[in-house]
């Protein structure tokens, strides 16, 4: 089994990070650069870093802002928010993003996956699938959740995965925020359905959460932000957890 990522997902709104409930009700949680400086020292194993705001109101990526954040990232860093077009994802890649995460734009122009996995390589291209329960389904939703769309997670994750995608990152807008847990179910329908990995994200409210998204569900990784945020509890210690239930993950060399 390859080793389980812990990774930490930075939500970025206009000058600074946010956390909200359910892609909602926003709190601001501090400015981007000193939290990816901490992160670098807490064993993570790779960042995440979406502009929450830029496919809402049809921006490109911060060009300038992202090359500021990845000069200071010394872990693998996942840049989404705003992605359109492999022009864009040329200028974040020599920015420094190790990662591209593709979502909104996906939903009008799907080819962007292949054409991005091609010209660049699968292992840079992470499909991100958002998902609420409505009248008892699954549905993806885009532009950070204000749109509904006519895909369920599971044809939508194969059709990503057929197409070059590398990984999912895989969130519970139901349960983003709510530190209740990941929803299990979610997670474990489309990991079983596809063979890359997927990243579980939305809910960790504590360790044995992303102990659960792992072995009951099938998650190769896992995201978090508010546990991160607004408790005590640490990506080392998640990992700590996680290897006392069995889990093989990334140790500090330290």
């Amino acid at each position: 089994m390859l080793k389980v990522r812990v990774i930490p997902t930075l939500l970025w709104k206009d000058f600074g990070l946010v956390k909200g409930v359910s892609f909602d009700s926003w709190r601001r949680v501090g400015p981007v650069l000193p939290a990816i400086k901490v992160y670098n020292s807490r064993e993570v194993d790779e960042l995440i870093l979406v502009d929450i705001m830029a496919s809402r109101k049809g921006n490109s990526p911060d060009q300038d802002s992202l090359n500021d954040f990845a000069d200071e990232c010394f872990v693998p860093l996942t840049v989404g928010g705003g992605i359109t077009s492999l022009s864009q994802i040329v200028s974040l890649l020599h920015s420094g993003a190790d990662k591209i995460s593709l979502n909104s734009a996906l939903f009008d122009n799907p080819n962007l996956v292949n054409e991005a996995a091609y010209q660049f390589g699968v292992q840079c291209i992470v499909a991100s699938i958002d998902v609420r329960r409505l009248d008892d389904r699954f549905i993806c939703l885009s532009h950070s959740g204000t749109r509904i769309s006519q895909c369920e997670p599971v044809a939508w994750a194969k059709e990503l995965a057929d197409r070059g995608a590398g990984e999912i990152l895989l969130t519970s807008i139901d349960r983003d925020g709510t530190m209740q847990g990941y929803d299990l179910e979610l997670i474990e329908i489309v990991a079983s359905a596809i063979n890359i990995p997927v990243i579980a994200s939305g809910g960790a409210g504590n360790y044995q959460h992303m102990i659960d998204a792992v072995k009951q569900a099938g998650a190769s990784a896992v995201a978090a932000a508010s546990i991160f945020h607004f408790t005590e509890q640490t990506p080392s210690g998640a990992k700590s957890a996680m290897s006392a239930a069995g889990i093989p993950v990334r140790q500090s060399l330290r």
